[in-house]
């Protein structure tokens, strides 16, 4: 393309230097302003509830300009579909994403897929989410469960409600710290959340706010947010070394056993101990740092969401709530005894819930696709090489044509094995696609379905009828300010969990 015509296309539109050379037959918001663009009615705290908005007026495709930069947002099933093909379209690192590359450098989730760290470090950790890996991380998931059981049964019997979204935050940080790194994070046993998690949340916000905000923030208000995000990414490293510290301290290679001592490899084990099995590389000091970043932010941040908002939902729901107990107690019992890790799976009802609660606020809100060499988005779109759209999944997973005329009522029997059959694989993304996909899934979902299947045999949900849903943005969706009354669940046996076992 000539630098004439580039500048012919930049005249229609910016997209055009993007690589779609016919954007201008795709919608965008109405009242743009000339070289500013859709600033009337943007919402910088909230880009992907505003989005979600304009998917609902303009269809499943659109484009966002804000000053030099077009994005194009998609999120019909059949575009997605494509999107989907790894043959044709490939993960692309940009926007908010891009910006967290200051805080997790080429870790998994920030690597461009060229960068070779990226393929290393995910042949390097694969053996950590095996299954075997899982039954390794059982106990300890089942452990620091005990530990948020024993405030909320303080909570319950005092009737104070609890702090659902910054209990979950806790059990989240604390499930990763122990069970990828040997590292305890000692959530439980303080007042205010570890620093950790305080500059995790301002590193986030300031990735987002920098991709959203950027082409209009001042040199002042620039230079005081970027101060700001240095002494969290500080703070975020610091932690991180201590983490690798202690574990180097005592032998690379092995994660803390039962009893504290030498056990089979963790996350860090790999990443310290292990070679590529074909090449014999390692991971480079750097990139560790980068990975472990990486594991404990995204580890915890996303699960923590999912499970506030499936208890959200289950407090709002009673039928759903009750179908769900009684299925705990018929696979689990109601005595004291700690479900094993094979009976977890066996918890179907309650993965039904997880799934459905991720359908109407996955955590993980968006990712970007790229196209691999010039081609025809389904049949409609031209894409020339290079050319990306971001994927915006609430909107996907509300498609009417998917999931029917009342896409926005919650009901977990959308995921009966024989719906989930009848509908494409591609329309249903919590965790990404293709290779560039969660490689935490499993984990991911094995935590959230144990903490949920404890909770409920433990405790009756209330909600508060004057709470309404609000959903912060932070790279991820989280709900604000819920809060949640307990009572004790008169049918079950009380179990006796004993600290640091």
């Amino acid at each position: 393309m000539s630098a004439i015509s580039v500048r012919a296309s930049l005249l229609r539109s910016p997209a055009a230097a993007y690589g779609w050379p016919e954007a201008d037959r795709i919608p965008h918001p109405r009242h743009r302003i000339p070289l500013v663009g859709d600033v009337i009615g943007a919402r910088p705290r909230t880009p992907v509830q505003e989005s979600m908005r304009l998917a609902r007026e303009l269809g499943p495709v659109f484009r966002r300009r804000f000053f030099g930069m077009e994005v194009v947002m998609v999120s019909g099933p059949e575009l997605v579909g494509d999107l989907a093909d790894e043959s044709r379209f490939t993960k692309r690192v940009m926007l908010a994403v891009r910006s967290l590359r200051q805080v997790a450098g080429d870790g998994l989730f920030t690597a461009h897929s060229d960068e070779p760290n990226w393929r290393l470090a995910h042949e390097i950790l694969a053996p950590g989410f095996t299954r075997e890996a899982m039954e390794r991380y059982h106990p300890t998931m089942l452990d620091v469960t005990g530990q948020l059981l024993r405030i909320w049964d303080r909570h319950a019997a005092a009737g104070k409600p609890v702090d659902v979204t910054r209990d979950m935050t806790r059990l989240t940080l604390e499930t990763i710290g122990r069970t990828g790194f040997g590292y305890r994070f000692d959530s439980f046993e303080r007042r205010e959340p570890h620093p950790f998690v305080t500059a995790m949340v301002g590193a986030l916000e300031h990735a987002q706010r920098r991709a959203v905000t950027a082409p209009v923030a001042g040199p002042l208000i620039a230079r005081i947010a970027g101060a700001r995000n240095a002494a969290d990414v500080r703070l975020l490293n610091e932690t991180v070394d201590a983490v690798i510290r202690e574990r180097t301290a005592r032998g690379r290679g092995r994660g803390p056993g039962a009893a504290g001592g030498a056990g089979p490899a963790d996350l860090l084990g790999l990443m310290l101990g292990s070679t590529h099995p074909e090449t014999g590389e390692r991971l480079a000091p750097a990139n560790i740092r980068n990975q472990v970043i990486t594991f404990l932010v995204a580890g915890h941040e996303t699960t923590s969401g999912a499970l506030s908002f499936a208890l959200y939902f289950l407090a709002r729901h009673p039928a759903v709530l009750a179908r769900a107990q009684d299925e705990v107690d018929r696979v689990w019992g109601t005595g004291p005894a700690e479900p094993r890790y094979e009976q977890v799976p066996r918890l179907r009802y309650v993965r039904r819930v997880l799934d459905e609660s991720l359908r109407l606020w996955p955590t993980a809100p968006g990712f970007i696709r790229a196209a691999r060499e010039d081609t025809l988005l389904a049949g409609t779109h031209p894409m020339r090489k290079g050319a990306w759209a971001v994927v915006l999944v609430p909107a996907l997973h509300r498609d009417p044509s998917v999931w029917g005329p009342d896409p926005e009522s919650f009901d977990p029997d959308r995921f009966l094995p024989e719906r989930v059959r009848a509908r494409p694989s591609h329309v249903f993304k919590p965790f990404g696609t293709g290779e560039r996909a969660c490689i935490g899934r499993q984990f991911a979902l094995h935590e959230a379905t144990l903490v949920l299947g404890m909770l409920l045999r433990r405790y009756d949900l209330h909600a508060d009828p004057a709470y309404r849903l609000k959903v912060v943005e932070r790279l991820t969706l989280m709900p604000a300010d819920l809060r949640l009354t307990l009572t004790p669940r008169r049918t079950v046996s009380t179990v006796s969990y004993a600290p640091g076992r």
